[in-house]
């Protein structure tokens, strides 16, 4: 009988074939070899096909590859939940990769928690190498937190390594405007968020690198490009803000979501109107400077 494999690691790619390997090479020298490859090609134009049937006939580990037509990250992340047949899951951009102990850390700490039933997962360091992290340290003597509160409440700075388990993930689907290819990741994280909490690794899981072609380093024109999808995250936000402050901010990107989207009643339609009678003018601003 083959032992079940414990995490999928779920890596989306669109023509990355040229850095794709380190993410391959990052994988085969896990400690821990408890884990599916899942790699979801969102309609790859490059040789990513033929690089990965190699890797297939190799064997070194288990890989699961699914083939779509382009729809963007999100589309391809559900795809792979839904793929998924793991108690546990993790996204592993195409430009990133994991140290060796990765495997084996996530899942010893996850068996190591007695009381999960209220926990998503767990949410470790991302590091620019295996001793820097992207930011900060986690906060001292904080072991369980909301993923918002975290950066919201106590303090955190940079970028995460986030596990999940993937029933939780099932329930919580991308959604995507017909037509566009981007809704940003706090869109799933915020609902995630009003049920459950993360466990907190205060240890580099995950190394990270921006590169020209990601996401990370096209956030403006991504925006400009899925306006509907943005008006549909801000409006989210606005909704689950818990101070003014951050309501005020929220309803301000909400209602450039909805110029950019040419919504014909977009104060009328805001989750607190009053609110965005004093966010449009500033709004408007923003859209004139940022994205005219």
């Amino acid at each position: 009988m083959v032992e079940k494999k414990r995490v999928t690691v779920f890596t989306p790619t669109y023509n990355r074939a040229y850095i794709l390997d380190r993410v391959y090479e990052s994988l085969k020298i896990q400690t821990n070899q408890s884990f599916v490859w899942l790699i979801i090609d969102d309609g790859s134009t490059d040789h990513t096909y033929e690089l990965i049937n190699e890797w297939l006939t190799e064997n070194y580990i288990k890989i699961q590859y699914f083939k779509q037509k382009n729809g963007g990250k999100q589309r391809a992340h559900n795809k792979g939940v839904e793929l998924c047949d793991t108690e546990l899951f993790i996204c592993v951009d195409s430009d990133d990769f994991l140290p060796e102990n990765a495997i084996d850390s996530f899942i010893s700490i996850w068996d190591s928690i007695e009381e999960k039933s209220e926990l998503s997962g767990i949410v470790a360091l991302r590091g620019y190498d295996r001793n820097t992290p992207i930011g900060t340290s986690m906060p001292n003597n904080l072991k369980i937190s909301p993923l918002n509160d975290l950066y919201n409440k106590h303090g955190f700075t940079g970028d995460t390594a986030l596990l999940f388990r993937t029933d939780i993930l099932r329930r919580f689907p991308f959604y995507v405007a017909d037509g566009e290819k981007f809704i940003g990741e706090g869109y799933i994280y915020n609902q995630i968020d009003q049920d459950y909490s993360m466990y907190i690794e205060n240890t580099i899981l995950y190394i990270g690198e921006y590169l020209n072609d990601g996401y990370t380093a096209n956030v403006k024109k991504l925006t400009k490009e899925n306006p509907k999808s943005y008006t549909v995250l801000k409006r989210q936000a606005v909704t689950l803000s818990k101070t003014f402050k951050s309501r005020y901010l929220n309803t301000v990107k909400y209602l450039i979501g909805c110029i950019l989207s040419k919504e014909r009643h977009p104060i009328q339609n805001a989750p607190f109107k009053y609110i965005a009678i004093f966010a449009y003018p500033p709004a408007l601003f923003l859209y004139w400077k940022w994205y005219r």
